[in-house]
């Protein structure tokens, strides 16, 4: 490896981490600001609600749906900042993520312990994320295994849409990673990426 092809790949990885962490900034600043303040407004609205029990000309109805209307945003900026990057992934790693997201689809993850740097993490759990968007309703289970190997992360999601592959290229260039697939449409996406 050449310096000047040194220089670009720890350039294009120092770009991949600033990414990601702007997204984990992003996720915080939603969870710590809004929707904070949410929940601090739906308390409020809660004691006021006791408060005007009494009441006969409907405010208790009234605070009884703008509490709920404040629940219904809380979910909403929850969503949001999921799909920004998802605070389990920030605090726990690949594994509990993606069992998380396993728990609402037909995804079978085999995630060993151990953590990969931020940018890998954010990278590979879009990469499934996308897979799994792009599978058909009432579908088939999809094999998520991930494991460190001598090179770094490597990713085989088995049993999907091989036609996936340009996509999950994409994704993965930006950490240096490869994707690689075997014959017919549906099959395993194999995925290496370098890191320590």
């Amino acid at each position: 490896m050449t310096l000047d092809t040194y220089d670009a790949t720890g350039s294009a990885r120092r770009r991949a981490d600033e990414h990601w962490s702007r997204r984990r900034d992003l996720e915080r600043q939603l969870h710590d600001g809004p929707a904070l303040r949410i929940a601090a407004l739906t308390l409020r609205l809660g004691l006021l609600a006791q408060k005007a029990r009494h009441d006969v000309g409907g405010l208790p109805h009234d605070i009884e749906e703008l509490q709920y209307q404040l629940h219904l945003i809380q979910q909403e900026l929850r969503a949001v900042a999921d799909r920004i990057y998802p605070p389990l992934l920030h605090e726990a790693g690949l594994g509990p993520a993606l069992r998380e997201l396993a728990s609402s689809a037909s995804v079978r993850v085999d995630a060993g312990g151990g953590r990969f740097d931020p940018a890998v993490e954010g990278v590979v759990y879009f990469v499934i994320v996308g897979v799994l968007a792009a599978l058909p309703p009432a579908t088939r289970t999809v094999d998520v295994v991930i494991r460190r190997d001598a090179d770094g992360l490597a990713l085989d999601l088995g049993d999907v849409d091989t036609g996936q592959i340009g996509a999950v290229r994409d994704r993965v260039r930006w950490v240096d990673g490869v994707a690689e697939v075997g014959d017919g449409l549906i099959g395993t996406i194999r995925v290496r990426i370098p890191c320590e």
